[in-house]
Formats: structure tokens, C-alpha cells, sequence
């Protein structure tokens, strides 16, 4: 690898970085277009589906105002995203509106009194734009708290639903529980996208996986317009040395056999070493860094984790135990029903850095439960997002549960309560359940 890449992400050219793929093409001239032979042809079309990915490095648009125009009335889809508590005890929930698809946008929502009841939507970040050639999604993110008490709110922006480079951007509010939220002018750190949040290493290091998906695009961009890139490809870790102001790639993990969505989550072990999985076609697989994030071992499948392909929840809690959210109803089961099947969420314990687990609390064991995001109130209590039938019933859902209630397989503590509904959009809905 070009170390370069590694040690200043800068020098990667954008595609407004003056690189074209074929400068006699620089103004497209009837007359001579007309002339290419199939070759000229194919790198015209190239080149211009690469100016066509330059529209995801324009800002997206913050509506601070989303109503009437993002009312749950006029809402009929939610993917969760994710969950986070402020230090004075808000909680904040972000999920994708309008599909999984081309025409995603992200929307926020609050909580005042620990998820009994939610806001209407506070926030909704789009990158819809009259005239476009192709939608322009804002897809996937992450809500996270830093230790200075500021919200930061990571989210890719890209032409479609991917366009071979992704977007890797981000806000933040340094005054998460004012009445008024006021957020920072969208910046982009880097490619591709986040689906988890950073963690603090024992080393004050902010640390942030990012996943760079191993194909060429989606759709229309399923074509080689960032050859550049393809070193890149797969997780890389993105570390901050000055609480966020600027971010630099740190390593990456090396090639992932049957690669999906990535959705990599990670933590530090109390040897200082990290422990990352991985989402592939196959199932979760675990690699492992002891420098800090600049080399990782070779993927491969857990020995004892089975998960279907799809987001899992990797957290340290303050008792220093590790939480896992995934689906299935034991640990080395992806589901009851069939591997691929996102039912039985449930979560586990490992006082062992995650060599072997307990527990095994449902928290839901309906089909179409999948993408848990959590966070830790100062009480010890756990709070989860996940999404029910994205598509069906388009249910944001939060458990909160204890520890105890991990271990014991059920609710043994007061206040602990399941499947709770945090956004019930309402558009086209005759009725709900």
C-alpha cells in the first residue's frame, strides 16, 4: 500500500482534484464526440459519471424546521440509525426516512424523560436538489456524545445509493440539551461511511472505523470512475488527536472474503489491544489490532459468534463488561429460523473480553428486528435502538434494561421495559399495531 494514503488522506484526489480520466474530453464538443472510437467513447462516459459523483461533495442541506414537510404523517419508512444520551440525560434518536435506497435522508428526534415520549422530527438532512441526473441520498451515520458533553452526528452523503466513493461527513452540537439546537456547518472528513460510534482509547486517541465498500458503486456507478480509491477499500481507522478538529487514516483492515455493508464496530481490550467485527455475506467475523489501529490481523469468522448478515452492537459498559447486541436467541444461533433472518434481537455479556459470553435477553423476537445502536445512562441502565419492518409498520423501537436483566435472560429490574416505540410513522397507515 502507498503509505501516503495512509499518512495524509489529503493526497488522495477527489475528483475535483484536477485528475481527469482523460483531459482531451475537457468540454464536450458535439462535433467531436460524434468522432470517438469505442474506446474514447467508453472514458468519455467514464469521466462524466465521475463529474456526476461530484455533486455528493457539495454540502447537504440541515432543515432545522422539518415541519409539516417531515411530520410522521408524511412519513412511511424508518432504518434505524442510532441512539445517544447527553450527559444530562436527552436522548437523541436518528433513522433513515424515505428507503434504504437512493432517495435516503436522515431525521433526529429527542427525549426528555428517558423514552417515555419523543419529539417530532428536530432535524432532517437531506441532499435532494432539483435537476439532479440521479438522486443524491444522505444514508447511514451515527449519533455520539464525545467526552467534552458536544453531539456529534456523522452521516454519508453520496449520488445514489452508493457511488463508488461514499462521503463521510459531519456536525455537531455543542449544546445538546438547549431548547434550540444549533449545529456546526456540515464538514466532510473523509470517504466512504460510519455506522457505529468512535470509541476513546487509553491512549485519549478518538478512534473511528470507517467502511469503504469493496466494489465500484451502485446502480449507475457500478463502474471504475475512482481506481484511485481501491487501495482504500474495506475498514479503515480513522483516528483524531485533537478532539475531532481534524481526522487522518490511521491503518485499514486488510481484504474481507464474501465483503457486505461492513458496519464494522469495535472496542479496546484491557490489554490495549482493539477487537473489531465485521459484517460479511457469511455472517460476523473478528480481527484484531495491538498498535493501536495501524495493522490487523486476518479476518476471520468467530469462533463462537453466529450473526446473520446485518448490523450488530459492540459497547464497553462502565462495569467494565462488554455488551452485544445481535440477532439470534443463543450466541453461536443467527435465528430460529433461518440464518439470514433478522429475528430474536437479543443481548449478552462477556466479562472476558469477549471470548465467552452470558446471558441472552430478547429484546424483541419478532421477524424483521435489525441495525441496534445503545449507549449507557450514569445509572448503569442500557438503552437500545433497533428498527421493526422497515418497510411494514416502520417502527423505531427502544428497550432499556439493566445488566441484571442481561444475565438473568429477562426483566427482573424496575423500570426496565421492552419494546417501546420511539417513531410510528403514519403516512398511507390505516392501521397499527
Amino acid at each position: 500500500m502507498n503509505n501516503d494514503l495512509i499518512d495524509n488522506p489529503d493526497s488522495i484526489p477527489n475528483a475535483t482534484g484536477g485528475k481527469t480520466m482523460n483531459t482531451a474530453f475537457e468540454t464536450a464538443e458535439p462535433d467531436r464526440l460524434t468522432t470517438l472510437d469505442s474506446d474514447q467513447a467508453r472514458a468519455f462516459e467514464l469521466e462524466t459519471l465521475r463529474r456526476v459523483a461530484d455533486l455528493a461533495l457539495l454540502p447537504p442541506h440541515l432543515v432545522t424546521n422539518p415541519l409539516p414537510e417531515f411530520g410522521y404523517d408524511r412519513l412511511d419508512y424508518a432504518m434505524n440509525i442510532s441512539l445517544e444520551r447527553t450527559p444530562g440525560g436527552r436522548l437523541f434518536a436518528a433513522w433513515v426516512g424515505g428507503e434504504d435506497g437512493p432517495r435516503a435522508f436522515m431525521l433526529l428526534a429527542t427525549s426528555d424523560d428517558g423514552g417515555d415520549s419523543w419529539s417530532d422530527p428536530r432535524l432532517v438532512i437531506h441532499g435532494r436538489s432539483s435537476g439532479l441526473p440521479c438522486p443524491r441520498s444522505v444514508i447511514v451515520g451515527n449519533l455520539w456524545c464525545d467526552p467534552l458533553g458536544r453531539l456529534w452526528f456523522f452521516f454519508d452523503q453520496t449520488m445514489h445509493h452508493f457511488d463508488g466513493r461514499g462521503g463521510l461527513w459531519a456536525i455537531r452540537c455543542d449544546r445538546p440539551e438547549a431548547d434550540e439546537l444549533v449545529w456546526t456547518t456540515p464538514r466532510r472528513i473523509w470517504h466512504g461511511s460510519v455506522l457505529n460510534k468512535p470509541i476513546v482509547l487509553s491512549t485519549g486517541e478518538w478512534l473511528l472505523a470507517a467502511q469503504l465498500l469493496q466494489n465500484n458503486g451502485l446502480g449507475p456507478f457500478a463502474q471504475p470512475l475512482f481506481p484511485e480509491l481501491d487501495p482504500l477499500r474495506g475498514v479503515n481507522l480513522l483516528v483524531s488527536t485533537d478532539q475531532g478538529a481534524n481526522w487522518r487514516v490511521r491503518g485499514r483492515v486488510a481484504t474481507v472474503v464474501h465483503a457486505d455493508w461492513d458496519e464494522p464496530t469495535l472496542v479496546e481490550r484491557r490489554d490495549a489491544s482493539l477487537w473489531m467485527l465485521i459484517r460479511t455475506g457469511m455472517g460476523v467475523v473478528e480481527t484484531v489490532s495491538t498498535d493501536g489501529g495501524r495493522t490487523w490481523t486476518p479476518p476471520k469468522p468467530h469462533t463462537t459468534i453466529r450473526q446473520t448478515p446485518s448490523r450488530c452492537h459492540l459497547q464497553r459498559l462502565a462495569s467494565g463488561r462488554i455488551l452485544l447486541i445481535k440477532n439470534g436467541p443463543k450466541i453461536d444461533q443467527a435465528s430460529l429460523d433461518h440464518p439470514a433472518a433478522r429475528t430474536q434481537l437479543s443481548a449478552w455479556l462477556s466479562e472476558d473480553e469477549g471470548r465467552t459470553w452470558c446471558g441472552g435477553l430478547i429484546l424483541d423476537d419478532r421477524a424483521g428486528v435489525s441495525y441496534p445502536d445503545g449507549c449507557q445512562g450514569p445509572d448503569g441502565r442500557i438503552f437500545v435502538s433497533y428498527d421493526y419492518d422497515r418497510s411494514g409498520h416502520a417502527h423505531i423501537m427502544l428497550a432499556r434494561f439493566t445488566e441484571d436483566d442481561v444475565l438473568a435472560a429477562r426483566v427482573v429490574s424496575p423500570g426496565s421495559e421492552l419494546q417501546r416505540i420511539i417513531v410510528r410513522p403514519r403516512k398511507n397507515r390505516k392501521t397499527q399495531s
